[in-house]
Protein backbone atom coordinates (compact mmCIF):
# COMPACT_ATOMS: atom_id res chain seq x y z
CA UNK A 1 0.00 0.00 0.00
CA UNK A 2 1.18 3.42 -1.04
CA UNK A 3 1.44 6.36 1.21
CA UNK A 4 0.99 9.29 -0.39
CA UNK A 5 2.03 12.85 0.64
CA UNK A 6 -0.56 15.15 1.64
CA UNK A 7 0.19 17.77 -0.81
CA UNK A 8 0.25 15.42 -3.51
CA UNK A 9 -3.18 14.04 -2.13
CA UNK A 10 -4.77 17.30 -2.12
CA UNK A 11 -3.80 18.06 -5.68
CA UNK A 12 -4.00 14.75 -7.47
CA UNK A 13 -7.61 14.18 -6.29
CA UNK A 14 -8.29 17.75 -7.22
CA UNK A 15 -6.60 17.26 -10.64
CA UNK A 16 -8.42 13.81 -11.19
CA UNK A 17 -11.73 16.00 -10.51
CA UNK A 18 -11.02 18.42 -13.52
CA UNK A 19 -9.88 15.99 -16.09
CA UNK A 20 -13.08 13.35 -15.25
CA UNK A 21 -15.56 16.52 -15.41
CA UNK A 22 -13.85 17.96 -18.42
CA UNK A 23 -14.29 14.21 -20.04
CA UNK A 24 -18.01 14.00 -19.04
CA UNK A 25 -19.44 17.86 -19.64
CA UNK A 26 -19.55 17.50 -23.38
CA UNK A 27 -22.19 13.87 -22.82
CA UNK A 28 -23.81 16.07 -19.89
CA UNK A 29 -24.27 18.82 -21.92
CA UNK A 30 -25.56 16.79 -25.04
CA UNK A 31 -27.72 15.00 -22.46
CA UNK A 32 -29.39 18.17 -21.20
CA UNK A 33 -29.97 19.94 -24.96
CA UNK A 34 -31.35 16.28 -26.59
CA UNK A 35 -34.25 16.19 -23.67
CA UNK A 36 -34.98 20.06 -23.88
CA UNK A 37 -34.00 20.98 -20.26
CA UNK A 38 -33.38 24.62 -20.74
CA UNK A 39 -34.25 27.54 -18.30
CA UNK A 40 -36.93 29.50 -18.31
CA UNK A 41 -36.86 32.86 -17.16
CA UNK A 42 -39.00 34.40 -14.00
CA UNK A 43 -41.88 35.76 -14.91
CA UNK A 44 -43.06 37.72 -11.58
CA UNK A 45 -39.87 39.07 -9.15
CA UNK A 46 -39.86 38.21 -5.39
CA UNK A 47 -42.40 40.88 -4.80
CA UNK A 48 -44.92 39.85 -7.56
CA UNK A 49 -44.84 42.79 -9.70
CA UNK A 50 -43.59 41.49 -13.45
CA UNK A 51 -39.43 41.11 -13.61
CA UNK A 52 -39.47 43.17 -16.57
CA UNK A 53 -35.89 44.71 -16.44
CA UNK A 54 -34.39 41.36 -15.48
CA UNK A 55 -36.51 39.79 -18.54
CA UNK A 56 -35.13 42.43 -21.16
CA UNK A 57 -31.32 41.91 -19.92
CA UNK A 58 -31.66 38.47 -20.33
CA UNK A 59 -34.19 37.17 -22.69
CA UNK A 60 -31.37 35.69 -24.99
CA UNK A 61 -30.68 33.28 -22.36
CA UNK A 62 -34.24 31.78 -22.66
CA UNK A 63 -33.43 27.95 -23.52
CA UNK A 64 -29.98 26.95 -22.06
CA UNK A 65 -29.47 23.83 -20.70
CA UNK A 66 -29.28 23.78 -16.93
CA UNK A 67 -28.61 21.63 -14.44
CA UNK A 68 -25.17 21.48 -14.97
CA UNK A 69 -24.63 21.59 -10.91
CA UNK A 70 -25.27 17.83 -11.39
CA UNK A 71 -22.06 17.49 -12.90
CA UNK A 72 -20.57 19.35 -10.14
CA UNK A 73 -21.40 17.86 -7.30
CA UNK A 74 -21.96 13.94 -9.28
CA UNK A 75 -18.11 14.40 -10.19
CA UNK A 76 -17.19 15.11 -6.91
CA UNK A 77 -19.22 12.26 -5.54
CA UNK A 78 -17.30 9.86 -8.23
CA UNK A 79 -14.08 10.80 -7.15
CA UNK A 80 -14.60 10.27 -3.60
CA UNK A 81 -15.86 7.04 -4.64
CA UNK A 82 -12.65 6.45 -6.79
CA UNK A 83 -10.63 7.40 -3.61
CA UNK A 84 -12.03 4.74 -1.56
CA UNK A 85 -11.75 1.88 -3.99
CA UNK A 86 -8.16 2.60 -4.33
CA UNK A 87 -7.94 2.65 -0.53
CA UNK A 88 -10.10 -0.62 -0.49
CA UNK A 89 -7.37 -2.52 -3.45
CA UNK A 90 -4.41 -1.32 -1.55
CA UNK A 91 -3.65 0.92 -4.21
CA UNK A 92 -3.31 4.01 -1.64
CA UNK A 93 -3.22 4.05 1.82
CA UNK A 94 -5.87 7.10 2.62
CA UNK A 95 -9.05 7.54 1.08
CA UNK A 96 -11.04 10.85 1.02
CA UNK A 97 -14.19 9.01 2.60
CA UNK A 98 -13.65 9.36 6.22
CA UNK A 99 -16.23 9.97 8.54
CA UNK A 100 -14.81 12.36 10.81
CA UNK A 101 -14.27 15.01 7.92
CA UNK A 102 -16.09 13.90 4.84
CA UNK A 103 -19.25 12.48 5.86
CA UNK A 104 -21.78 15.38 6.28
CA UNK A 105 -20.09 17.59 3.35
CA UNK A 106 -20.81 15.34 1.14
CA UNK A 107 -24.13 14.14 2.63
CA UNK A 108 -24.92 18.03 2.55
CA UNK A 109 -23.67 18.10 -1.35
CA UNK A 110 -25.90 15.27 -2.56
CA UNK A 111 -28.82 15.97 -0.39
CA UNK A 112 -29.08 19.65 -1.24
CA UNK A 113 -28.22 18.52 -4.66
CA UNK A 114 -31.46 16.55 -5.11
CA UNK A 115 -33.50 19.35 -3.47
CA UNK A 116 -31.99 21.85 -6.41
CA UNK A 117 -33.16 19.50 -9.03
CA UNK A 118 -36.58 19.77 -7.96
CA UNK A 119 -36.13 23.23 -7.89
CA UNK A 120 -34.93 23.01 -11.37
CA UNK A 121 -37.06 20.59 -12.93
CA UNK A 122 -40.28 22.79 -12.07
CA UNK A 123 -38.67 25.77 -13.57
CA UNK A 124 -38.01 23.68 -16.83
CA UNK A 125 -41.50 22.77 -16.83
CA UNK A 126 -42.95 26.31 -15.94
CA UNK A 127 -44.78 25.23 -12.44
CA UNK A 128 -45.50 27.27 -9.89
CA UNK A 129 -46.09 31.05 -10.07
CA UNK A 130 -42.53 31.97 -10.25
CA UNK A 131 -41.10 29.00 -12.50
CA UNK A 132 -39.50 27.37 -9.89
CA UNK A 133 -40.32 25.71 -6.73
CA UNK A 134 -41.96 28.08 -4.51
CA UNK A 135 -40.07 29.74 -1.25
CA UNK A 136 -42.22 28.05 1.59
CA UNK A 137 -41.11 24.55 0.96
CA UNK A 138 -37.85 25.14 -0.27
CA UNK A 139 -37.23 26.99 2.89
CA UNK A 140 -38.84 23.78 4.77
CA UNK A 141 -36.21 21.52 3.20
CA UNK A 142 -33.58 23.48 3.81
CA UNK A 143 -34.73 23.82 7.84
CA UNK A 144 -35.06 19.78 7.98
CA UNK A 145 -32.26 19.49 6.38
CA UNK A 146 -29.90 22.14 8.13
CA UNK A 147 -31.47 21.09 11.55
CA UNK A 148 -30.96 17.00 10.95
CA UNK A 149 -27.38 18.07 10.26
CA UNK A 150 -27.10 20.47 13.34
CA UNK A 151 -27.93 17.81 15.48
CA UNK A 152 -25.17 15.57 14.35
CA UNK A 153 -22.99 18.18 14.79
CA UNK A 154 -23.85 19.38 17.95
CA UNK A 155 -25.38 15.71 20.05
CA UNK A 156 -23.49 13.35 18.16
CA UNK A 157 -20.39 15.17 17.41
CA UNK A 158 -20.04 17.22 20.72
CA UNK A 159 -19.64 20.38 18.46
CA UNK A 160 -20.68 23.65 20.83
CA UNK A 161 -17.69 26.00 20.26
CA UNK A 162 -17.76 29.02 18.45
CA UNK A 163 -14.10 30.68 17.47
CA UNK A 164 -13.78 34.93 17.35
CA UNK A 165 -10.30 35.14 15.56
CA UNK A 166 -7.84 36.61 17.64
CA UNK A 167 -10.31 36.68 20.10
CA UNK A 168 -10.81 32.83 21.26
CA UNK A 169 -13.17 30.08 21.66
CA UNK A 170 -16.55 30.49 23.21
CA UNK A 171 -18.81 27.27 24.15
CA UNK A 172 -22.63 28.02 23.27
CA UNK A 173 -24.22 25.48 23.65
CA UNK A 174 -27.79 24.46 22.33
CA UNK A 175 -27.42 27.74 20.98
CA UNK A 176 -24.30 25.92 18.42
CA UNK A 177 -27.84 24.41 16.75
CA UNK A 178 -29.76 27.32 15.51
CA UNK A 179 -26.24 28.77 14.54
CA UNK A 180 -25.42 25.70 12.18
CA UNK A 181 -28.68 25.91 10.55
CA UNK A 182 -28.19 30.05 10.01
CA UNK A 183 -25.22 29.18 7.64
CA UNK A 184 -26.12 26.66 6.17
CA UNK A 185 -29.14 28.21 4.97
CA UNK A 186 -27.66 31.80 4.62
CA UNK A 187 -24.71 30.25 2.46
CA UNK A 188 -27.34 27.95 0.28
CA UNK A 189 -29.44 31.15 -0.22
CA UNK A 190 -26.35 33.44 -0.82
CA UNK A 191 -24.59 31.56 -3.35
CA UNK A 192 -28.32 30.71 -5.33
CA UNK A 193 -29.55 34.61 -5.48
CA UNK A 194 -25.61 35.47 -6.90
CA UNK A 195 -26.00 32.87 -9.56
CA UNK A 196 -27.29 34.86 -12.06
CA UNK A 197 -24.42 35.81 -14.66
CA UNK A 198 -22.30 33.75 -17.04
CA UNK A 199 -19.57 32.29 -14.61
CA UNK A 200 -20.24 34.51 -11.57
CA UNK A 201 -20.92 31.82 -9.25
CA UNK A 202 -18.89 29.37 -10.25
CA UNK A 203 -15.68 31.80 -10.30
CA UNK A 204 -16.47 32.68 -6.53
CA UNK A 205 -17.14 29.37 -5.49
CA UNK A 206 -13.46 28.47 -6.95
CA UNK A 207 -12.02 31.38 -4.97
CA UNK A 208 -14.30 30.28 -1.33
CA UNK A 209 -13.40 26.47 -1.87
CA UNK A 210 -9.62 26.79 -2.19
CA UNK A 211 -9.55 29.62 0.27
CA UNK A 212 -11.26 27.03 3.12
CA UNK A 213 -9.15 23.91 1.49
CA UNK A 214 -5.51 26.06 2.61
CA UNK A 215 -7.33 26.60 6.33
CA UNK A 216 -8.56 23.28 6.57
CA UNK A 217 -4.81 22.16 5.61
CA UNK A 218 -3.08 24.84 7.87
CA UNK A 219 -5.30 22.99 10.81
CA UNK A 220 -4.30 19.49 9.82
CA UNK A 221 -7.92 18.39 7.98
CA UNK A 222 -5.87 17.14 5.01
CA UNK A 223 -8.80 15.05 4.50
CA UNK A 224 -11.24 18.20 4.24
CA UNK A 225 -8.58 19.96 2.23
CA UNK A 226 -8.73 17.58 -0.33
CA UNK A 227 -12.40 17.37 -0.71
CA UNK A 228 -11.67 20.91 -1.01
CA UNK A 229 -9.37 20.68 -3.90
CA UNK A 230 -12.37 17.82 -5.60
CA UNK A 231 -14.94 20.31 -5.72
CA UNK A 232 -12.98 23.38 -6.98
CA UNK A 233 -11.32 21.31 -9.87
CA UNK A 234 -15.14 19.91 -10.86
CA UNK A 235 -16.13 23.99 -10.73
CA UNK A 236 -12.63 24.56 -12.68
CA UNK A 237 -14.63 22.23 -15.12
CA UNK A 238 -17.96 23.05 -15.12
CA UNK A 239 -16.64 27.18 -15.47
CA UNK A 240 -14.48 26.11 -18.35
CA UNK A 241 -18.68 25.67 -20.58
CA UNK A 242 -19.95 28.30 -17.87
CA UNK A 243 -18.03 31.17 -18.71
CA UNK A 244 -19.79 34.14 -21.49
CA UNK A 245 -21.46 32.63 -23.63
CA UNK A 246 -22.73 30.01 -21.19
CA UNK A 247 -23.38 26.68 -22.67
CA UNK A 248 -24.82 25.66 -19.75
CA UNK A 249 -25.82 27.01 -16.10
CA UNK A 250 -25.49 24.98 -12.97
CA UNK A 251 -29.07 26.06 -11.94
CA UNK A 252 -30.12 25.62 -8.43
CA UNK A 253 -29.00 21.69 -8.10
CA UNK A 254 -25.67 23.57 -8.38
CA UNK A 255 -25.92 26.84 -6.49
CA UNK A 256 -27.63 25.22 -3.35
CA UNK A 257 -26.25 22.33 -2.60
CA UNK A 258 -22.42 24.29 -3.17
CA UNK A 259 -23.31 26.96 -0.41
CA UNK A 260 -24.68 24.69 1.40
CA UNK A 261 -21.90 22.69 1.86
CA UNK A 262 -19.63 25.76 1.84
CA UNK A 263 -21.66 26.69 5.08
CA UNK A 264 -20.45 22.71 6.41
CA UNK A 265 -17.20 23.14 5.64
CA UNK A 266 -16.77 26.49 7.66
CA UNK A 267 -18.71 25.06 10.80
CA UNK A 268 -15.98 21.70 10.61
CA UNK A 269 -12.89 24.76 10.24
CA UNK A 270 -14.68 26.61 13.28
CA UNK A 271 -14.46 29.52 10.71
CA UNK A 272 -18.11 30.82 10.32
CA UNK A 273 -17.07 34.33 11.08
CA UNK A 274 -14.28 34.01 8.47
CA UNK A 275 -16.90 32.84 5.36
CA UNK A 276 -18.31 36.53 5.75
CA UNK A 277 -15.15 37.54 4.49
CA UNK A 278 -14.22 34.96 2.40
CA UNK A 279 -17.79 34.98 1.07
CA UNK A 280 -18.23 38.58 0.69
CA UNK A 281 -19.56 39.29 -2.40
CA UNK A 282 -22.38 36.30 -1.48
CA UNK A 283 -23.12 38.48 1.54
CA UNK A 284 -23.20 41.46 -0.57
CA UNK A 285 -25.69 40.20 -3.24
CA UNK A 286 -27.84 38.88 -0.43
CA UNK A 287 -27.80 42.10 1.28
CA UNK A 288 -29.04 44.11 -2.12
CA UNK A 289 -31.92 41.74 -2.50
CA UNK A 290 -32.97 42.01 1.16
CA UNK A 291 -32.70 45.85 1.23
CA UNK A 292 -34.79 45.92 -1.89
CA UNK A 293 -37.25 43.96 -0.96
CA UNK A 294 -37.56 45.69 2.58
CA UNK A 295 -37.76 48.91 0.75
CA UNK A 296 -40.35 48.50 -1.91
CA UNK A 297 -42.60 46.76 0.66
CA UNK A 298 -42.38 49.45 3.37
CA UNK A 299 -41.50 52.38 1.73
CA UNK A 300 -42.81 51.79 -2.31
CA UNK A 301 -39.61 52.72 -3.31
CA UNK A 302 -36.50 51.30 -5.09
CA UNK A 303 -33.17 51.41 -3.81
CA UNK A 304 -31.38 49.41 -7.27
CA UNK A 305 -32.61 49.42 -10.76
CA UNK A 306 -32.99 45.59 -10.18
CA UNK A 307 -31.81 43.55 -7.59
CA UNK A 308 -29.14 41.63 -6.77
CA UNK A 309 -26.30 44.01 -7.05
CA UNK A 310 -25.07 42.38 -10.24
CA UNK A 311 -28.41 42.72 -11.86
CA UNK A 312 -28.24 46.29 -11.17
CA UNK A 313 -24.41 46.79 -12.21
CA UNK A 314 -25.88 45.05 -15.82
CA UNK A 315 -29.32 47.82 -15.71
CA UNK A 316 -26.63 50.82 -15.24
CA UNK A 317 -25.31 49.83 -18.52
CA UNK A 318 -21.93 47.82 -17.11
CA UNK A 319 -21.38 44.54 -19.94
CA UNK A 320 -21.75 41.55 -17.99
CA UNK A 321 -18.64 40.14 -18.64
CA UNK A 322 -16.84 43.08 -17.18
CA UNK A 323 -19.54 42.89 -13.97
CA UNK A 324 -18.24 39.35 -13.76
CA UNK A 325 -14.41 40.27 -13.86
CA UNK A 326 -14.62 43.00 -11.37
CA UNK A 327 -16.88 40.72 -9.14
CA UNK A 328 -14.19 38.34 -9.25
CA UNK A 329 -11.57 40.46 -8.59
CA UNK A 330 -13.15 41.85 -5.47
CA UNK A 331 -13.65 37.89 -4.42
CA UNK A 332 -10.63 37.25 -4.63
CA UNK A 333 -9.22 39.77 -2.64
CA UNK A 334 -11.28 39.00 -0.22
CA UNK A 335 -10.95 34.91 -0.25
CA UNK A 336 -7.16 35.82 0.05
CA UNK A 337 -8.08 38.27 3.72
CA UNK A 338 -10.75 35.47 5.01
CA UNK A 339 -7.55 33.01 4.62
CA UNK A 340 -5.02 35.33 6.74
CA UNK A 341 -7.83 36.26 9.23
CA UNK A 342 -8.17 32.49 9.68
CA UNK A 343 -5.01 31.52 9.86
CA UNK A 344 -4.14 34.28 12.22
CA UNK A 345 -6.92 33.56 14.10
CA UNK A 346 -5.98 29.91 14.71
CA UNK A 347 -2.51 30.87 15.86
CA UNK A 348 -1.13 29.34 12.74
CA UNK A 349 1.70 31.69 10.85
Amino acid sequence: MQYVPDLVFIFGYGALSFILSMFLAPYWIAFLRRFKLGKNLRENATTGEKASVFNLLHKNKVGTPTMGGVLIWGTTLLVVLISRLLSLTGVLERSILQRDEMYLPLFALVVTGLLGIVDDWFNIKGLGKTKGLAVKPKMLLLLLFSGAAAYWFHVRLGWDVIHIPRVGDFTIGFWYIPLFMFIIIASANAVNITDGLDGLAAGLLCMAYTAFGVIAYAQGKEVLAAFCAVVVGAIVSFLWHNISPAKFYMGDTGAISLGATLGVVAMLTNSALVLAVIGAVFVIETLSSALQIFSKKFFGRKIFKIAPFHHHLEALGWPESSVVMRLWIVGAMCGVVGVIIGLIGTGIS
